[in-house]
């Protein structure tokens, strides 16, 4: 591997041609691998490297962030989203998701899966190196100064075991939330999702990782921050934005530094005077039905899940119960459910993603159909809705086609009915 380099690569932003330092390894990566035993494997090596970099000085570990630093901000210059490096399956380059593809970039040079393990620990704190060691993967927000010209940014990381080594997978989140109005929402939704107006109530925010669906909240917080004085409180694995209190005083505690775990957050949320509370995820039964609670003593309660629409996310969330209490909990949700956006991120005509989405708005119907079982009636009460806010994903998708932002292979590829898709676009 080079270490030297000098590297000409292509601004996709704005900068045109310039040239990237890759600032060499520092020894002590080399020589701590070096003297690692020939015995020491999986576990037992990381622990073992990890109480060597611990030991370094201050400065040589300063020189081993700054090399990934490197990496890490040519993010936005190639307009990337997500960075992922280490282990074997990297073949030893940093990869880049562009435009939704991973991709390569050999010009960066090369490092092996030892090199990036002593990397990888030199980035964290002994704390958090405990935490990985215990769990195997560790979660965290992070920010980095980009330069004069440029704002800072903040990253979502994660560290975990792949085969007996480390890898990183890192994603760039936006500099600064997207405006409310430009998500595209009904008015009758955006009004709904604002404190003002609807002051309790469990609005859940789903799709696949990557889908935005983090963007979407930073979107909703901070137009209630910049709209009420009131007090948000926000409770996530990892931190992402970091909104500055304005009109509201938004808290920020992150699951593993802050607070012990997401049901904890929210029980603790409750006597710190809320009237917003933003659950980074809801992960099992006791997640969900804290939050449930929390919107059913006059809260207003946003939240994610891992589903494909709106249908699926309360299928999804009863299926977290026995079945001795499904019935329950179905009429608990119906109760305090107030709206679902299911989304997803689909390549654009041109280059770049483009926001789809699926709204359910509860009405008298929707609650009904929850409480008797009835979860197939919601896509046509959707379908049907448009006066309500609501929208079904091949209605939104046939719109973005009419509008020429994505081509019909795109969309039928991304629709969760394709018979219904093709109707409208045939």
């Amino acid at each position: 591997m080079s270490l030297a380099a000098t590297i000409e690569t292509e601004s996709r932003a704005r900068h045109g041609k310039r040239q990237v330092v890759i600032p060499p390894m520092p020894p002590d990566v080399d020589r701590i691998i070096a003297e690692r035993p020939s015995n020491l494997d999986g576990m037992d090596k990381m622990e073992w490297y990890a109480e060597k970099v611990n030991a370094l000085p201050a400065n040589v570990r300063d020189n081993m962030r700054a090399l990934v630093d490197v990496f890490v901000a040519r993010m936005p210059e190639y307009d990337a989203s997500d960075l992922d490096f280490g282990a074997e399956a990297c073949n030893g380059m940093i990869w880049y998701r562009l435009d939704g593809l991973k991709v390569p970039k050999p010009e960066l040079g090369e490092y092996t899966a030892d090199q990036t393990n002593v990397l990888l620990l030199g980035m964290m704190f002994p704390r958090q190196q405990q935490r990985l060691f215990e769990k195997y993967a560790i979660d965290y927000g992070s920010s980095l100064e980009m330069g004069p010209d440029e704002p800072p940014r903040r990253f979502r990381t994660t560290v975990f075991f792949d085969n007996r080594e480390l890898a990183l997978s890192q994603r760039m989140l936006a500099w600064k939330p997207r405006p409310l109005r430009s998500l595209g929402f009904h008015p009758l939704v955006e009004r709904g999702l604002m404190f003002r107006y609807l002051r309790d109530g469990l609005t859940l925010i789903t799709g696949v990782t990557g889908s935005g669906k983090s963007t979407t909240l930073d979107s909703i917080v901070n137009a209630n921050n910049d709209d009420i004085e009131a007090q948000i409180i926000v409770v996530a694995q990892p931190l992402e934005f970091i909104h500055k209190s304005n009109k509201c005083v938004v808290r920020h505690r992150e699951v593993g530094t802050d607070v012990d775990s997401y049901v904890d957050g929210m029980v603790q949320a409750l006597r710190q005077d809320p009237d917003i509370i933003v659950v980074g995820e809801m992960r099992d039964a006791d997640s969900i039905s804290t939050a449930m609670e929390m919107a059913d003593t006059g809260h207003k309660v946003f939240s994610t899940l891992h589903t494909g629409s709106a249908p699926e996310t309360i299928d999804r969330v009863v299926a977290e119960y026995p079945p001795s209490e499904q019935d329950r909990i179905r009429f608990r949700l119906a109760d305090v459910l107030r709206c679902i956006v299911s989304q997803k991120l689909l390549p654009a005509v041109g280059g770049g993603r483009i926001l789809a989405k699926e709204v359910m708005w509860m009405t008298p119907a929707a609650r009904a159909a929850i409480k008797n079982g009835n979860i197939g009636e919601i896509y046509q009460m959707m379908w049907s809705g448009a006066d309500q806010g609501q929208i079904t994903l091949e209605q939104d998708l046939a719109r973005l086609v009419l509008h020429g932002d994505i081509t019909a292979e795109t969309a039928v590829g991304y629709a969760n009915n394709k018979r219904r898709l093709l109707q409208l676009i045939q």
